[in-house]
């Protein structure tokens, strides 16, 4: 072989050679950037990932409030609709309440009288103002027998007050929105009327005699010469 061929396949195999360690060198160079790029904690973008699913809260959800069961007076029985019912002879439950003229009333205020509480549904309407004007008719007769009369709704005195006006009313009356005494009275309970259920007061009302007892109820009233039947029995007792 000449000089010339062993001098150029010496160059070609140092060419191969060089090229072949630059390649290597590069891969590893490659290699160890992505090792260092993976080692790196990944950035906190504040966002939480789609698929990461909320932490649950150790808080429990706080329970509902139970209701207020109203207390019943000695000598209730239990009625259909929720509600209590005195009976006659039971002492009568003591209550105050705010009256039209920003007074207010209690059953202290009777002591030693006889006390008619007349319970009507809502003011203005017509049974109720029907009612409320044959007590006002009769209330000098029942005066005369040492009866007070009272009538109660769960209107606002504002209400009372324009229901007096308007019609001329003599007897006083007392809101009870809040339902204690109606409630205590039994007359608070559940009503139907065109086949709808509601919460409301049942046309009632009670004789109480001097000694604080019921002498007499009367429930469901019918309006038309009530006040008649109740003054009669306010005499016999």
């Amino acid at each position: 072989m000449s000089k010339k061929t062993r001098k150029k396949s010496s160059n070609t195999s140092s060419g191969k050679t060089a090229r072949a360690e630059s390649k290597r060198s590069t891969a590893a160079t490659a290699a160890k950037k992505r090792a260092a790029t993976a080692a790196k904690p990944a950035r906190k973008t504040g966002k939480r990932p789609a698929s990461a699913a909320p932490k649950a809260s150790n808080r429990t959800a706080p329970k509902p409030p139970k209701p207020l069961r109203p207390k019943v007076a000695a000598g209730a029985d239990a009625a259909p609709g929720g509600r209590h019912v005195l009976t006659e002879g039971a002492k009568a439950p003591a209550f105050r309440l705010p009256r039209d003229g920003g007074e207010t009333v209690s059953l202290a205020d009777f002591a030693g009288r006889k006390l008619v509480l007349f319970f009507y549904p809502r003011a203005n309407t017509p049974g109720c103002t029907s009612e409320a004007i044959d007590f006002t008719r009769l209330a000098k007769a029942f005066a005369e027998t040492d009866t007070a009369l009272l009538g109660v709704s769960a209107d606002p005195v504002r209400s009372q007050e324009a229901f007096r006006d308007k019609h001329k009313l003599s007897v006083p009356l007392a809101s009870d929105e809040q339902h204690g005494m109606l409630e205590a009275y039994g007359v608070w309970g559940e009503k139907s009327l065109y086949g709808k259920t509601f919460l409301g007061i049942v046309r009632t009302t009670v004789l109480i005699d001097a000694e604080g007892r019921i002498a007499r109820i009367w429930r469901k009233v019918k309006v038309d010469g009530h006040a008649d039947e109740v003054l009669a029995a306010a005499r016999s007792v």
